[in-house]
């Protein structure tokens, strides 16, 4: 073996002896997995998949949501737009026996589109506050003030048509946050709409604080017929001088609008059965509001202090 074979042959030992101390460097500065490792990256991993999997579940209920909204908007506009399109083209195809009937004709398609026009009205007000061009002012507000002053915006409503119309006030210290306009505009629609479908009955407005959850249930007990469904019901008011004031919705619509606001809201607008024994034959309907509970600011700061 001459001589710059030995050369290479012990440059490259040198090189292997190099790498292999680096090797030991780095081993021995690596942490050591603990025995626990195993199970807490199985533990976090189960968190992740469970929080991946609610919000998939509460995207789909979101899209389910906007999808049955998109459909009632659909049909309710249809309607209007079909009659006023039937309207017309009657009086176009001079089929009116005199100029009597065609001015009823015009009459009705002029309330047809009023009708119209307000639908599309509600709904660009609640397209707005979803796009953030109208923004809502969520505020801490005091459930029992709240209710109560649902109560004397409403209770005559009932009184004047001799439905009893009972208020369980909450707890004092139960605040929610919601804005006060929409949430106000909400239950007193359900409350306008439950009273013009009503035959005969009590109507009952309490809330409920769970033992679980961030919420509050604002729950609003009526008679199982004046329940608001989401079939279609044309409650257009028929008068000699229509305007776009006294133009109503159908409470299949209302219903859809007021869930839409207080969805916006961080809540949750339901229909649910009113809890019965099983001998009893359900009376009443309960829809029911869950809307974001808080804690007073003094409350907090007082809460502060004592744990300081």
């Amino acid at each position: 073996m001459n001589f710059s074979n030995w050369l290479y042959l012990g440059i490259g030992i040198g090189v292997g002896i190099g790498f292999y101390k680096l090797f030991l460097q780095s081993s021995k500065s690596a942490p050591i997995p603990s025995p626990d490792a195993p199970q807490h990256q199985e533990t976090e991993l189960l968190q992740e998949l469970k929080q991946t999997q609610l919000a998939y579940l509460k995207a789909r209920e979101i899209s389910q949501f906007k999808a049955g909204f998109l459909a009632r908007t659909s049909h309710e506009l249809r309607s209007p737009l079909g009659s006023l399109i039937g309207l017309h083209q009657l009086i176009l195809a001079d089929l009116c026996e005199n100029p009597q009937e065609e001015r009823e004709f015009i009459g009705q398609a002029h309330e047809k589109a009023l009708k119209l026009l307000k639908l599309i009205d509600e709904i660009l007000s609640v397209s707005k506050i979803e796009s953030g061009r109208n923004k809502l002012d969520i505020e801490t507000l005091q459930l029992d003030e709240f209710l109560q002053e649902i109560y004397n915006l409403t209770y005559l409503l009932a009184a004047n048509r001799n439905y009893p119309f009972t208020l369980s006030p909450p707890n004092p210290e139960i605040c929610i946050l919601a804005d006060s306009r929409w949430l106000k505009q909400v239950l007193i629609s359900l409350i306008d709409t439950t009273i013009t479908q009503m035959e005969e009955g009590n109507i009952y407005l309490s809330s409920n604080l769970p033992s679980t959850g961030n919420y509050v249930n604002i729950w609003l007990d009526v008679p199982i017929h004046a329940v608001i469904t989401s079939e279609s019901i044309d409650l257009i008011i028929s008068e000699k001088q229509t305007t776009q004031k006294n133009i109503v919705l159908s409470a299949g619509m209302k219903l859809s609008l007021n869930q839409s606001l207080v969805e916006l809201m961080g809540g949750k607008l339901e229909i649910l059965p009113f809890p019965t024994n099983e001998e009893e034959t359900p009376r009443l309907t309960r829809l029911q509001i869950s809307i974001p509970l808080t804690i007073p600011e003094h409350e907090s700061l007082h809460s502060v202090e004592n744990q300081n």
